[in-house]
């Protein structure tokens, strides 16, 4: 089965309420305490296979699709859509997550543990 970049992820939702989220003043906070950037791939099934790029930049305050092109970002995380929703809505511990191989990270480490599930909005009941 072919996969296209137009498959929709459960995770494209979320990007779209964290652009919201970054506009809010909770969201301006996350800013002023982080400031770094992060790319995240997203794959549909598998990591490494059909990923799916975004960036989050917490330094600019806003969240694009597609590779960050300001130089390196300050860690990149790769996750399969449906671990990310576990992640984002605070179903699964990143930590846990890691150590599972459910999460992968390039660059810094400390980076990397700045980027908590207080970054994203808290989703609203459904």
């Amino acid at each position: 089965m072919a996969e296209n970049s137009t498959t929709q992820l459960k995770s494209d939702a979320i990007f779209d309420q964290m652009k919201l989220h970054l506009s809010t003043d909770a969201g301006k906070e996350l800013i002023k305490k982080i400031g770094l950037v992060y790319q995240i791939n997203i794959a549909p099934k598998k990591i490494g296979f059909n990923e799916k790029v975004y960036v989050v930049d917490l330094k600019k305050g806003e969240t694009k699709e597609g590779p960050y092109e300001d130089g390196k970002p300050d860690a990149t995380f790769s996750f399969t859509d449906a671990d990310f929703v576990k992640i984002a809505t605070g179903k699964m511990n990143p930590q846990i997550a890691f150590m599972r191989g459910a999460m992968k990270i390039k660059g810094s480490i400390s980076a990397a543990q700045k980027f908590t599930p207080d970054i994203f909005p808290k989703p609203s009941k459904m």
